[in-house]
């Protein structure tokens, strides 16, 4: 009996090890540009490219399809700044670019912005 309290303890602390992982997985970190989202194809990432050079509000919109708390955020008036982001982010300027995120209200998981910040609240 002993035994089977053992085997089945050591197979909870497993199950609840590996539960625990997955959201860090599934949620990635979106300020990285080299980090490619489960909607990322080729066309997809040109067409967002596009977007972002223009200022195309509309188009990025499109391509959004409303997923996301960033569509909720994000508005034709403050899509520029958040194309600069897009900008800063792939020159490797991740300060100034979490800088405008948060005064956009975009906290990446750590509760920084307004609202939930990506709803993890946790400090990776």
């Amino acid at each position: 009996m002993n035994k089977t309290l053992l085997g089945l303890g050591a197979l909870a602390l497993l199950a609840g090890g590996v539960a625990m992982t997955l959201p860090s997985v599934a949620s990635a970190y979106r300020g990285d540009p080299n980090i490619k989202g489960p909607n990322y194809t080729a066309e997809r990432h040109t067409a967002m490219e596009a977007a972002f050079e223009k200022g195309d509000y509309n188009a990025w919109k499109n391509l959004m399809q409303g997923r996301g708390r960033v569509t909720q955020v994000v508005t034709k008036d403050n899509f520029s700044k958040f194309a600069q982001i897009h900008q800063l982010t792939e020159e490797g300027k991740t300060a100034e670019a979490q800088k405008i995120r948060q005064e956009l209200g975009l906290g990446l998981q750590n509760g920084t912005g307004k609202g939930m910040g990506m709803g993890q609240n946790r400090n990776r």
